[in-house]
């Protein structure tokens, strides 16, 4: 779903039925998963809160906003709240790497920390909208839309970067371990809990996902697309689970009996709610035509059991939403036995996660103290330093001291990048590859080289560039109601001419929601003025704001309207002096859909002079390129070369940035690469032509001091790509074909620029020969893998070691498939032995029908730092299965 979804509207169905397009899957029965005592005491109190509810009221809380009943004395809530690599909030939160990079570190367990610290910081957020009678607003409710577990199976897509890449077991036990820390230790109570999405066969392209038919078949289903939802709703314990926007098969995932039925609640005996992902039921009926109207809609989703529909236009306060389940009942298209399933669940899951008092299940608030700790800073730096993969090293890295480093490329002094998407605005101050540079090394030995401009510039003004009106640091804010007349709906409000309140913010932010007088409904006046660091040549955009910054001479940066939601910056050009104050005024209403925010990029304008002279005394040349996430992202309107609708078009660098480098390389210096992006890029150029090149995805707050750490040493880097490095799409199938052949490691027949599970260290590793042990009754049974694993350099660091399978010759096998991972770490000379046990299941593979088995046969084990035959350390072994045994789904 999208953190401000663009509000599709459009006249009923004409040519639709409310029954299926495709035939239905008879339902397996439900395995026999009794509740605990604690989910059956919350199902009781919910059966009875539900039958004291009006018809009325009941309807109301089916959607993401619901509404309070003082009557009952139950508080408003709303279902949604996000939570990807931090919390999303009206507070600064802890922002980690986005969740490929979190991928990349291969450490499940440090993952589940990282995933608790969210946690925390999404309760604390709880805590702040009872304090200030916020609840029922996005991002206060004790649930969270995450992770991502959809199969990265294209490059292209340009929401991948919210995955945990390409393969399914690394995608399962990630994920797994996300929910676990997420949840807590007891998922019949849970701190927070947690919604795996998008349920299912859900990777793009973005721009036709509201009415693609995806096309999946049995194997590609079973043996890619399922087995991480499997994996968090059966090991995972996951309370809840988003169904995606897309037809599978021909039914909306929303409405899906295979999915839903089949396997959710039926092979997977889930208990949890079904939440629909934003305007995913509207689409039922608008975009799929697979219902004749609304109520149509509402009713194939709640059949097939949907509990909670996201609707965008709760963002606007539309009224009326329920309309269409009100209609569904008197037409008798549902019943209320289906409102009165769907219900319990919700409030049986808001008495088990503490929202609402009950018995033995009452919790103890989380302080917001709790957000933004200085132990969660340290995490995200850990996380983030775990993340980097080292992909080329000639020896240039770990830079000797004294190097003197020129850094070039449009994300060298970056910030915003550092986020990536589904992240918040507002987090601990970030701090770019630049700056951690200076914190890490003397910072007379680091030379910024600006560039010109560029489709990446927009980085948040830092708070250090405003003061008020009086002189001192930040803005002046005046908080202004509106006036009672303007209700909640989306007609023009008018406000009060007194302020509320009246502040000094750090930035053009918004803290109205840690305050209890400012209304549901409200503006912001911001005055101060903008202060510029350096003299020198900016690129400057004003963003879900209206007014200007003055510049004199009767020029000004000005919008004439609130910018929306992931709308193109509008940069202008402009010339600052240092310390000069740059008079601003702006505004915002609460009900835009733009963040408030100012953005500005130093740029240069006579970029190959200043290269040149740049580059002139350093002994290396550090060049910082890739992607943002505002140019790969959730649907976004954005189509320029190489990208499209949030998607890619192509694996390329921008060109800017491509002949960037081919100019530094002519310099003759030692040229280090370091890429900042999403998903996988182009890096032939790089692979053939720089010293080193280290991958740092988007990663998170502290990115930049993780980078500079790992370039002068200080970390020994041990990340591993979770997805395939292609040189170019033509290498790959049509984007919108979701058929696994030629598409990843484990069916792609080339040969990628980089391997999935690649990655190289400052030390080197040894593998002692392989032992196996068959289960009893033999290895079709599980087979238990020992090899010792010995750090045979001069330094300490870690290793990420893998199991891949190779498997018998059979129609449906993988070429190959990880199977267990491991990070540890050694001193130099010191070895660990390392066992990994395979069940059944880790050893099973996918018939072209569809079914699940360990097939009789010979295999083949390998153990190593990476894939075998890439050039990593490996031991393999051969075992056989003597006889073939099914698996259930």
């Amino acid at each position: 779903m999208r953190a401000y979804p663009i509000l599709w509207r459009g006249g009923v169905a004409l040519a639709a039925i409310l029954a299926s397009t495709g035939p239905i899957v008879a339902q397996a029965p439900a395995p026999t998963i009794a509740p605990t005592a604690v989910e059956a005491d919350a199902d009781r109190a919910a059966a009875a809160l539900v039958a004291r509810l009006t018809i009325d009221e009941k309807i109301a809380q089916l959607l993401n906003v619901a509404p309070a009943i003082p009557r009952l004395g139950i508080p408003a809530y709303n279902w949604w709240t996000e939570s990807l690599h931090g919390a999303l909030g009206p507070v600064p939160t802890t922002n980690f790497p986005e969740p490929i990079g979190l991928a990349a570190s291969f450490d499940a367990p440090l993952l589940k920390s990282v995933a608790a610290a969210i946690s925390t910081e999404v309760r604390a957020l709880h805590t702040l909208g009872r304090t200030t009678g916020r609840l029922g607003k996005i991002g206060t409710g004790l649930d969270t839309w995450s992770p991502n577990i959809n199969i990265f199976r294209d490059p292209r897509w340009g929401r991948g970067q919210e995955t945990y890449g390409e393969d399914p077991y690394l995608t399962a036990t990630l994920g797994v371990a996300f929910i676990e820390g997420m949840q807590g230790p007891n998922p019949a109570l849970p701190d927070v809990i947690a919604t795996p999405k998008h349920f299912a066969v859900h990777s793009g392209p973005e721009p036709t996902r509201h009415s693609a038919n995806v096309i999946a078949s049995p194997h590609d289903l079973e043996d890619t697309y399922l087995p991480a939802f499997r994996a968090a709703i059966v090991e995972g314990k996951a309370g809840s689970i988003m169904c995606a926007y897309n037809r599978v098969d021909g039914q909306p995932a929303c409405g899906s009996d295979l999915l839903l039925k089949d396997h959710l609640r039926g092979a997977w005996g889930f208990r949890g709610y079904v939440v629909s992902d934003c305007d995913a039921v509207v689409d039922i009926s608008e975009h799929h035509k697979y219902a004749a109207d609304p109520a149509a809609g509402v009713a194939v989703a709640l059949k097939a059991g949907v509990d909670n529909e996201c609707n965008g236009a709760t963002l606007s306060g539309t009224p009326n939403l329920g309309a269409r389940y009100q209609e569904a009942l008197s037409r008798g298209l549902i019943a209320q036995a289906d409102i009165d399933r769907a219900l319990v669940r919700l409030f049986s899951a808001r008495y088990r996660n503490g929202d609402l008092a009950h018995g033995t299940m009452a919790r103890t608030p989380t302080p917001v103290a709790a957000i933004d700790t200085a132990e969660h800073r340290a995490l995200a730096q850990r996380i983030a330093a775990e993340s980097l993969v080292l992909l080329k090293n000639d020896g240039i890295l770990p830079l000797k001291p004294g190097t003197r480093i020129t850094l070039i490329g449009p994300l060298a002094d970056a910030t915003r990048v550092l986020r990536g998407n589904y992240s918040s605005s507002q987090s601990a101050p970030p701090i770019s590859i630049d700056a951690g540079l200076r914190q890490v090394m003397p910072p007379e030995q680091v030379t910024l080289v600006p560039f010109t401009a560029s489709i990446t510039d927009g980085d948040p003004v830092p708070d250090t560039a405003f003061v008020t009106p009086d002189g001192q640091p930040g803005l002046r804010a005046d908080y202004f109601n509106a006036r009672a007349s303007a209700g909640n709906g989306p007609a023009k409000a008018t406000y009060d001419t007194k302020a509320i309140a009246t502040r000094t913010e750090r930035n053009v932010r918004s803290e109205a929601g840690q305050l209890s007088t400012v209304g549901e409904r409200h503006k912001i006046v911001w005055t101060g003025a903008l202060v510029a660091p350096e003299t020198g040549t900016y690129r400057i955009a004003l963003t879900g704001v209206t007014g200007a910054i003055t510049l004199g001479g009767n020029r000004s940066v000005a919008a004439a309207t609130a910018s929306r939601w992931a709308e193109p910056l509008h940069l202008s050009d402009v010339d600052l002096v240092k310390g000069e104050r740059y008079p601003l005024r702006l505004e915002a209403e609460s009900s835009g859909s733009g963040i408030p925010g100012l953005v500005w990029k130093r740029i240069t304008r006579t970029p190959e002079r200043d290269l040149a002279a740049g580059i002139a005394d350093a002994d290396v040349v550090i060049a910082v390129v890739g992607l943002t996430s505002d140019l790969e992202g959730e649907e976004m309107p954005v189509k320029v070369d190489g990208f499209a609708g949030g998607d890619r078009t192509s694996l390329a660098l921008p060109a800017d940035q491509v002949a960037l480098l081919e100019q530094a390389k002519r310099a003759g210096k030692p040229l280090i690469v370091i890429a900042m992006n999403g998903s996988a890029i182009d890096l032939r150029w790089a692979k053939a032509n720089a010293a080193a090149i280290v991958e740092a995805w988007y990663p998170g707050q502290s990115g930049g001091r993780a980078v500079a750490e790992t370039l002068v040493g200080t970390t020994n880097p041990a990340g591993r790509l979770p997805v395939t490095f292609y040189g170019d799409v033509a290498a790959l199938p049509a984007f919108d074909d979701y058929a696994m052949t030629g598409r990843t490691y484990r069916y792609y027949a080339g040969t990628p620029v980089y391997p999935f599970g690649h990655g190289l260290s400052y030390t080197t590793f040894g593998y002692a020969p392989l032992r196996l042990a068959p289960a009893p009754g033999g290895a079709e049974h599980g087979l238990s893998v020992t090899t010792i694993v010995r750090n045979t350099g001069k330094r300490s660091g870690d290793e990420v070691v893998q199991l891949y399978l190779n498997f018998p010759d059979q129609p449906g096998t993988p070429r190959i498939a990880l199977r267990g991972y491991r990070r540890v770490t050694l001193a130099p000379g010191e070895s660990k032995p390392v066992t990994f046990a395979l069940s059944p299941r880790d050893l099973s593979s996918v018939t072209p029908d569809g079914a699940r088995q360990v097939s009789a046969g010979r295999y083949r084990v390998s153990v190593g730092g990476g894939q075998p035959d890439t050039g990593a350390p490996t031991r393999s072994a051969d075992f056989t299965a003597a006889s073939t045994s099914a698996l259930p789904r």
